[in-house]
């Protein structure tokens, strides 16, 4: 990782921004890049004349090698962004260039949820154009279920009983741990999404609410009912474990998200799984998934092939590089009118219409300290044993009342 990092500094020290006729893409996507290859292939056929060189850096390092790039004035022309405040860091600092329908009519091939991820919130401009949704539900092994007479959860009493019949046949019915922060907050807005829903957010949103509402605790003490579940030692399991135990057969779910689909399939082709929403609080109550936006496609500010870079953009809006985009990668793409022909991410995008926002991400990662580090940090030791779900709820209120004026009112 390290060598990667300085390689990462050492280029944008060497060198600026791409000539005309040549295109510096930077990501921290290292997985994509035969897939990209093949989009900026379509892309060339339209304009033969630009070429795109494709960089990608380590997620840990990426942020860091990216913002020491553009305080330099340097950097790639087009710059692959987180959402929400991920990119609002980039976009108040002056680094990205503001985007507006007369230099980009693709725009509108966005819904305003889409674009809001990717926009500024002082005043309201996106300065990228988003690239994927993702949705975080529950992943089963249907071999496994079907091996034990057994069907996918849809209430919660269905989820504790499947949970133990997986144990009684040694099976390991989660396979998530608590060591990766990130995933940790994955895990907890998985389960306590059914029992919230979106109105509980705007509660939140309003200032009618707090993290410390009993309705929070509620569905946070729900999450310590599945410590049996995991796996032994679930404390010290961290990602890449939890991933294998699953793509091994070891434990027969895992809460995650549709982003882990191409990546699972290209780590174990053979495996049969599937994806579903989870569990609802009580038969007849919706069944609701978590969404929100990862990103998106971005102009340096300071680049001296604007033209092109706006070109590649523009591109990059279109129901052809979407509908590409979702077969090649496994990603829905927010682009209006995308065809997924891939039957589990069709059933992914059916989900969405039952939904709730993944509320941290969406809504708390703009200042620190972020809702997720609080959550993050929360959630293990609550599951842990060393904090109370009442306790979690406090501290999460706490810390964002340090700059959320509706906590402060309270």
């Amino acid at each position: 990782m390290r060598t990667t990092f300085l390689a990462g500094l050492a280029a944008l020290l060497l060198g600026g921004t791409a000539q005309a006729g040549d295109l510096t893409f930077w990501t921290w996507r290292q997985e994509d890049r035969t897939q990209y290859a093949q989009l900026f292939a379509d892309f060339n056929k339209i304009h033969p004349d630009v070429r795109i060189k494709y960089e990608a850096f380590e997620p840990q390092t990426y942020g860091t090698v990216l913002s020491t790039a553009l305080a330099a004035g340097k950097g790639p022309d087009v710059i692959h962004v987180r959402a929400y405040g991920g990119l609002e860091q980039f976009s108040r600092a002056g680094y990205l260039m503001a985007l507006d329908p007369s230099t980009v009519p693709e725009l509108a091939n966005y819904d305003p949820t889409a674009l809001a991820s990717v926009s500024q919130r002082s005043d309201g401009k996106p300065y990228a154009v988003p690239f994927a949704s993702q949705t975080l539900g529950l992943f089963y092994n249907t071999e496994i279920f079907q091996r034990h007479g057994l069907k996918p959860p849809t209430t919660w009493d269905e989820m504790i009983q499947v949970s133990n019949a997986l144990k009684d046949k040694n099976v390991i019915p989660l396979a998530n741990g608590m060591a990766t922060a990130f995933m940790v907050e994955v895990f907890t807005s998985v389960f306590t999404g059914p029992y919230l829903g979106d109105a509980f957010v705007q509660d939140i949103l309003a200032g009618r609410a707090t993290f410390a509402d009993p309705r929070y605790v509620a569905a946070l003490n729900k999450l310590t009912e599945l410590r049996d579940y995991l796996p032994p030692g679930f404390t010290g399991i961290d990602y890449p474990t939890m991933q294998q135990l699953f793509l091994s057969g070891r434990a027969a779910m895992f809460a995650g998200g549709s982003f882990e689909i191409a990546n699972f399939r290209r780590q174990n082709p053979n495996m049969k799984m599937d994806f579903v929403a989870p569990p609802a609080p009580a038969a007849g109550r919706p069944q609701l998934v978590s969404v929100f936006y990862d990103g998106g496609y971005a102009v340096n500010s300071k680049t001296g092939n604007q033209s092109d870079a706006i070109k590649l953009i523009r591109f990059m809006s279109t129901k052809g590089f979407g509908d590409r985009f979702s077969a090649l990668l496994g990603n829905i793409s927010p682009i209006r009118g995308v065809q997924i022909e891939d039957s589990l991410l069709a059933q992914v995008a059916k989900l969405n219409q039952q939904s709730w926002p993944y509320v941290m991400a969406v809504h708390f990662r703009f200042q620190d300290p972020t809702g997720s580090t609080l959550l993050q940090g929360g959630v293990q030791k609550l599951m842990g044993g060393q904090a109370t779900a009442a306790q979690v709820g406090d501290e999460v209120t706490k810390g964002i009342a340090t700059y959320f004026a509706p906590f402060q009112k309270r």
